[in-house]
């Protein structure tokens, strides 16, 4: 059995996922498009991703959505002739890789490729990369979506993390798909007793469509302080926006995430996610999540685990972080709600689909 994933340079949601999904596979190969040593859980490493041509390039493995054009070639170079099942772990290219004609692939997407289609100018619109350098990567994007929509074929079974994600495989490839949700560990992210330091809490990839800025303005606005943790491309320019209510962290351990979480007086979710695991570890922690309300958020959060903010802008999520501070949640209340995402759920369903797949080799 094969594993494809799109690149492994961190351990994010995805990474999250793809760890359970080889515990189900153990003895499977990993495959991916370029690998950071140590950039992973010891779990990940331990499947010595095989990787292509782009873990040579140069700045590759910083800069690597420079190198999103030739994708396509890097992963069609990936030779999966010895393997029945192929699992794609994709938000990229790798649900694209090629098998065999006796084969069958099993795609657990993400998302459909953000860039390539509705999310063009969050990552290379003229404010990001400027004037030209945003014509010509339109110009790619056009191909790669093209690329995206003619590949689809290769998957004979799409499963979506959320039914937001699904709907976008229904539009852009014209294809069903089941849902399984990702999995959170919820008997990990857990109330203590903890009482609340007044903060509220984003944990985030630092990229423009997550719309960190929000947050910050909202907590301003507010005049409630703000603990941002995360690293990305976007870290300079929202350091100097924040002020001094604002603390900026890189890398954190699970357990230090876990008391962020419990010592907060909620999260903020203020980009559209495709389903967000992060806003859940809170949640299970007994912190509610004020997200908006678009996207996977709206099959997460609710009245009982938090706040639904109709409109991105900073005003509407400061009413809201006032309206919550005065709300009294029951902590485990919302970790009861969380568990429905737990890793047992995931690992079942997960674990149904891949049998049923098996069986069509027969």
């Amino acid at each position: 059995m094969a594993v494809v994933h799109d690149w492994l340079t961190g351990m994010r949601g995805g990474e999250s996922a793809l760890e359970h999904i080889l515990t189900l596979v153990p003895d499977s190969q990993l495959f991916t498009l370029m690998h950071t040593s140590g950039s992973v859980s010891p779990q990940i490493e331990s499947h010595r991703p095989r990787h292509t041509f782009v873990q040579y390039l140069p700045f590759s493995r910083t800069r690597y959505r420079n190198y999103l054009p030739i994708f396509p070639a890097a992963i069609e170079q990936l030779d999966l002739d010895d393997y029945d099942i192929v699992i794609s772990t994709s938000h990229c290219a790798a649900k694209a890789a090629i098998s065999t004609g006796r084969a069958r692939h099993l795609c657990y997407c993400f998302t459909p490729m953000r860039y390539a289609w509705d999310q063009f100018d969050a990552y290379f619109g003229v404010e990001q990369v400027g004037r030209w350098q945003s014509s010509l990567y339109r110009m790619a994007m056009t191909q790669l979506a093209r690329w995206d929509t003619a590949t689809a074929g290769r998957v004979d079974q799409y499963v979506a993390i959320s039914q937001y994600v699904a709907s976008r495989i229904g539009r852009y490839y014209n294809r069903e798909a089941k849902v399984i949700y990702p999995p959170v560990d919820t008997s990990f992210y857990r109330p203590n007793g903890s009482k609340s330091r007044g903060y509220f809490i984003v944990v985030s990839a630092l990229v423009p469509y997550k719309r960190v800025d929000v947050a910050i303005d909202a907590c301003r606005l507010a005049g409630v302080e703000l603990r941002v943790v995360g690293t990305g491309p976007e870290a300079k320019r929202l350091r100097s926006h924040a002020g001094s209510t604002v603390k900026f962290m890189s890398h954190q351990t699970r357990e230090e995430l876990r008391e962020l979480y419990r010592e907060s007086e909620g999260f903020l979710l203020t980009g559209e996610e495709d389903f967000g695991i992060a806003p859940l570890e809170a949640q299970a922690c007994g912190r509610p999540v004020i997200a908006l309300a678009r996207g996977g958020a709206l099959e997460t959060v609710n009245d009982e685990t938090g706040l639904l903010v109709k409109q991105s802008n900073a005003q509407s999520f400061a009413n809201a972080i006032q309206i919550a501070i005065q709300r009294d949640f029951d902590p485990w209340r919302l970790h009861a709600a969380a568990s429905r995402f737990s890793p047992t759920v995931f690992h079942q369903h997960m674990r149904t689909a891949l049998e049923t797949l098996a069986s069509e080799l027969t």
